[in-house]
């Protein structure tokens, strides 16, 4: 898919975040095979909604769904298939009986363990492998601008 440039935009800067984009998708695969991740039988999604409960429990289906910006439907869905699976479990909220709080199990907690360290062994290697001792710091450096990018606020030149 190719996006036309804006105005402002040079078509160099276009091609560049395509090839960024790309890069990163295939990472992104690459990460997950890598890390056992599909053998997990969980999407994506079900793993990082499973990772906040870890990182945030006990905590509401309302909070999550503000987490991880899906609706509430999503993550019900999400949920449905976690507590399934035994990876989670609920209980009512001492302070609001409504309302049902969140958290994971200990085996969820071993498992997004061993996806994370499966995803950072392959990453070492790589970097091991892939990267010249003088290209590190060009890594360091890749990895700032990543985190600019993923921090950035752009609002008013949104798609």
């Amino acid at each position: 898919m190719t996006t036309k440039p804006r105005p402002h935009q040079s078509t160099v800067s276009v091609a560049t975040a395509q090839r960024l984009q790309d890069a990163m998708k295939r990472l992104r695969a690459r990460l997950r095979a890598e890390s056992g991740q599909n053998a997990t039988g969980l999407t994506v999604t079900q793993l990082g909604v499973l990772a906040s409960v870890i990182r945030e429990g006990p905590v509401t289906a309302a909070r999550l769904a503000a987490l991880e910006h899906v609706t509430a439907q999503a993550i019900a869905q999400s949920l449905a298939v976690l507590k399934d699976a035994g990876l989670i479990h609920s209980e009512p909220d001492p302070r609001d009986g409504r309302k049902k709080l969140i958290s994971a199990d200990v085996s969820a907690t071993e498992l997004i363990d061993r996806v994370m360290a499966g995803r950072a062994s392959f990453l070492a290697r790589a970097i091991e492998q892939v990267v010249a001792p003088d290209e590190r710091e060009d890594v360091e450096k890749a990895i700032e601008l990543l985190e600019r990018f993923a921090e950035v606020d752009l609002r008013g030149g949104a798609i």
